[in-house]
């Protein structure tokens, strides 16, 4: 297979490289729009990890840790916030999905992808950590 590797079903080659690409660019547009909506920097600070506080769900198990982490770093509720925000003029929901978007952005530009229920390190976008090969 060229593109897909067999065993984790993760992304290679170009298809990879584009998808960090695309991560990156959702995180360079989420930090302008965010600058040029004038937001709170310090708020931005303060919400641009929380996402990864699904982490704490693979304490559970890897099956659940995948389900909430891919929650958390999924397009869908961010979004969905967005749309909200925008369409009931909520500065507070616009803020915060511009965060969430920026951060899930950042984090397929490193090579953090969604999760399959295989462990932490297997993600769409190839093997991460230790035992990665990198």
């Amino acid at each position: 297979m060229d593109e897909v590797t067999a065993e984790t079903g993760a992304a290679t080659g170009g298809v990879k490289i584009l998808l960090r690409l695309e991560g990156l660019t959702l995180f360079a547009g989420m930090v302008m729009l965010y600058a040029s909506w004038d937001g709170s920097w310090l708020v931005f600070a303060l919400l641009f990890f929380v996402p990864d506080l699904s982490f704490l769900a693979y304490l559970a198990d890897a099956k659940f840790g995948a389900l909430v982490y891919n929650a958390a770093h999924s397009y869908m509720a961010p979004v969905t916030l967005l749309t909200l925000g925008f369409g009931f003029a909520s500065p507070l929901t616009l803020s915060i999905a511009l965060i969430w978007l920026a951060h899930i952005g950042i984090d397929r530009a490193l090579g953090y992808g969604l999760k399959y229920s295989a462990g932490f390190g297997f993600t769409h976008l190839g093997r991460i950590g230790r035992q990665s090969g990198a």
